[in-house]
């Protein structure tokens, strides 16, 4: 129950109004929020055992190579929404994010907008 709509690169309600990425009570399950039609996408929101290393501007080989080095359990790994970077969802406890070159890695707080573009 961490989904939202979303309108560009911001979360919204399945209203159409603005969403927090710390307000529960702004989020809907995934069902509803595929099911809406406001905004022009969706999104979750991490935190509560979810967290997403987000890398920008990578190769496959460049993606294939930081994957293995992930030391928590990976749950999902997609093409972000410019097409040339990955997000990688991972089971993580919540701490502080960081961003180190091209990678941010975030486990708390955040909204990520999804493509469902799974990268094989």
């Amino acid at each position: 129950m961490r989904w939202v709509r979303a309108a560009g690169k911001r979360p919204i309600t399945l209203g159409g109004r603005p969403a927090s990425s710390t307000d529960p009570l702004t989020w809907s399950t995934f069902a509803a929020v595929r099911a809406s039609q406001a905004g022009d996408g969706f999104g979750v929101m991490l935190g509560g055992g979810l967290g997403c290393y987000d890398l920008d501007h990578v190769t496959d080989r460049e993606a294939r190579a930081f994957l293995a080095s992930v030391p928590e359990p990976i749950v999902y790994v997609e093409r972000s929404t410019s097409g040339t970077g990955v997000h990688v969802f991972v089971a993580a406890e919540e701490g502080p994010g960081w961003r180190r070159g091209n990678v941010e890695r975030y486990t708390r707080g955040r909204f990520i907008r999804v493509t469902l573009d799974a990268f094989a």
